[in-house]
């Protein structure tokens, strides 16, 4: 969740900053979808971080670069040199195949990395990396744009060095979709990590966060209040407006900080779900990388499935005003990066806007009345069934970590643990952990 090269729901050419020469045509609501999973680069035996995107990338492209383009798939730098993007490059019709497009792409790396005596590592974050000393800033193309971030913001730290996530972008078409759109994904936000969090240790421990790369998150553009906010963003019921109250504000404060204008771009903007106007998209980026992308994409489904049905309970753009209030989706969000699939779910009407007639109930108990609504109605594609049903019976990834390491989670316990996430993206399965 760095400056990152996107996902382009719209065509442009990748890299924070650059412009688009010429557009593709702009895609309605739900008519594709466009997914960035980031990985960390590791060693094959004791897992430690590998600062060799940059290797990785020349290897991919036959020359230096900082993107390796495979058709409809592709491969980009992030921010520090253990992390690489993969995503689809051109947006898809349907979430289905994807898995299997990831899948190929990780095989096709690892294949690469092998010659380096690495390999890609799966997870919200490293469990033990130590981001002071061993984070290593891209230092090739856009390099004055990282070194601007870690001017200002640090980045050898949590929040910056160590993290990987999975950003879904969703189009809108025009003003009145991009405001219902928004509208419906504020409300999806705060249960998310009750299903995709897997980042439970950091620094060699366990940090009783299921989610602890979104609880650094939250605080890792703390110089700049205006570009996070309460990280989910309030109502907004036009670009106009989005722009004016929130954007402005936060060029204006980047500009305090002598960014010479580097930063003022949209992707500043670090709030769980963005708008990129440049692609007329929504980007949701509240979603730890999982062990393997059926898994990732699984949840990316009934995400886009959640928002959807929100979205057609909208007869028109809602009225921002008539929203359930910020603070309050906040205070789930915050609750669900502590307790994930355990957070007490008990503010009604919170639920009665997701659409449910229920009393108070925990976060994996909300999700399994989502899924078998979402299924009843047709709106998720049998594929995901099973491996939503594993993720609601056994908990989120961070959940099955933590169970797997038993009362005595030390290095070489965690050291086989994170060796079988690896085998688990390798093969594209899902780690079950300890029954």
């Amino acid at each position: 969740m760095s400056p990152e090269h996107p996902t382009h729901v719209r065509t442009s050419p990748h890299g924070a900053g650059q412009t688009c020469a010429s557009r593709a045509p702009v895609l309605g609501v739900f008519d594709g979808y466009g997914v960035e999973i980031e990985y960390m680069i590791v060693d094959r035996g004791g897992l430690d971080v590998r600062p060799v995107a940059d290797e990785l990338l020349c290897l991919g492209a036959g020359h230096p670069a900082a993107d390796v383009v495979r058709g409809d798939m592709g491969w980009s730098n992030e921010l520090a040199l253990h992390v690489l993007e993969v995503k689809n490059r051109v947006p898809s019709a349907a979430l289905d195949a994807l898995p299997e497009a990831f899948h190929a792409e990780i095989t096709a790396i690892n294949t690469l990395l092998g010659r380096h005596g690495a390999q890609l590592l799966p997870g919200g974050m490293h469990p033990w990396m130590d981001p002071h000393t061993e984070t290593r800033l891209w230092t090739h193309e856009n390099c004055a744009l990282y070194s601007t971030y870690d001017r200002i913001f640090d980045c050898r730290r949590h929040g910056w060095g160590n993290l990987q996530s999975v950003h879904l972008n969703l189009p809108f078409g025009d003003d009145e979709q991009f405001a219902r759109l928004h509208a419906a994904i504020r409300l999806v936000l705060p249960i998310l990590p009750a299903l995709a969090a897997s980042s439970p240790i950091a620094d060699g421990r366990v940090t009783g966060f299921m989610d602890y790369r979104l609880e650094v998150y939250r605080d890792h553009q703390r110089q700049l209040p205006s570009s996070i906010g309460e990280c989910i963003p309030r109502p907004s019921a036009s670009p106009a407006e989005y722009r004016a109250q929130i954007l402005a504000p936060m060029y204006r404060e980047a500009a305090e900080y002598g960014d010479g204008g580097v930063l003022q771009h949209e992707w500043l903007n670090v709030r769980a779900a963005i708008p990129r106007f440049e692609r007329n998209a929504i980007e949701i980026r509240v979603l730890d990388v999982q062990e393997c992308p059926q898994a990732d994409l699984a949840i990316a489904a009934v995400t886009a499935a959640l928002v959807q049905r929100l979205y057609d309970s909208y007869h028109s753009a809602p009225d921002a005003d008539a929203t359930i209030r910020t603070a309050a989706l906040a205070r789930t969000f915050r609750a669900c990066l502590r307790d994930a699939e355990q957070t007490q779910i008990d503010d009604a009407s919170y639920l009665a806007q997701l659409g449910l007639d229920c009393g108070p109930c925990r976060a994996h108990e909300l999700w399994a009345r989502v899924i078998d609504l979402l299924v009843a109605e047709d709106r998720l594609a049998p594929r995901w069934h099973a491996p939503l049903q594993l993720i609601l019976e056994r908990g989120p990834l961070a959940r099955r970590i933590v169970a797997s390491l038993g009362e005595d989670a030390g290095r070489l316990q965690m050291r086989d643990v994170y060796r079988e996430l690896g085998e688990c993206l390798r093969d594209n399965r899902q780690f079950e952990g300890t029954t």
